[in-house]
């Protein structure tokens, strides 16, 4: 994997940890309030959702930086990430908000083309 490839697939990897963050300690907090457009009462009755959520998007940035480090297989690890990533942008579009759209969607396809470029 280029090194291009790699800085794009781990900055998707730290947008993935930062997302956790928000989800699963700062859901109930200002900042995460504010970057999910929450009410107080909202944010108090979907707090477990959330950190559920924020587990999974944990789950992809470890992926995501196994597939930087993973030697000969870090191509297949990074695609099938990035994949998800890109799909779970898709439908967080979809269905919650068009912002996801930028904020997992195309930063994942941007690394997809890079490491298709290689």
């Amino acid at each position: 994997m280029s090194i291009a490839a790699q800085i794009a697939v781990a900055i998707v990897a730290l947008i993935h940890v930062y997302i956790l963050v928000l989800e699963m300690f700062l859901w109930d907090k200002p900042v995460g309030m504010r970057a999910f457009n929450l009410t107080p009462e909202r944010a108090k009755d979907t707090k477990v959702l959330a950190a559920n959520q924020g587990l999974y998007n944990g789950f992809l940035a470890a992926g995501l930086f196994w597939s930087v480090f993973a030697g000969s297989h870090a191509i297949l690890i990074g695609h099938f990430f990035l994949l998800c990533v890109f799909i779970a942008g898709l439908y967080g579009a979809a269905t919650a908000s068009r912002k996801i759209f930028f904020v997992q969607s195309v930063p994942a396809a941007i690394a997809l083309v890079l490491m298709f470029m290689h």
